[in-house]
């Protein structure tokens, strides 16, 4: 009975200690933790097309749409729609700071174009 209960704890130490190391490397949490700290982070899977992606910086997060198409040689993500949830937090945010962005989209999407959101979609017309 010692014997069971001693592998018991042990596989319960080891599950412990999985679930910790999935913790600190969890991507979602380094999006938060980006967030708070109002840095920059780019949170994607690029395998999954279905999957949104989600960039944060300044403490504003944004989240990109992405829609596959095909090019002259293969399927890839041809158009990404992206918006940002609350557009109060905009502020101060300039154009330059949107060109960082999608110079950032492209590096994994080269083949995207991307559009902006009202009142970002204004901001970028208006000076183009």
């Amino acid at each position: 009975m010692a014997f069971i209960i001693r592998l018991l704890v042990i596989a319960l130490v080891i599950y412990l200690f999985y679930r910790l190391i999935r913790f600190i490397f969890d991507p979602k949490r380094k999006l938060d933790a980006a967030i708070e700290a109002s840095s920059y982070y780019f949170y994607d899977d690029v395998s999954n097309v279905r999957k949104n992606f989600f960039i944060t910086l300044r403490g504003v997060l944004f989240e990109g749409e992405k829609y596959l198409g095909t090019t002259e040689e293969s399927f890839e993500v041809v158009s990404i729609f992206v918006w940002v949830e609350n557009p109060d937090q905009l502020q101060g945010f300039s154009r330059e700071d949107f060109l960082f962005l999608e110079k950032e989209i492209h590096m994994n999407y080269p083949d995207a174009q991307i559009d902006w959101q009202n009142p970002i979609e204004k901001l970028m017309k208006k000076e183009s």
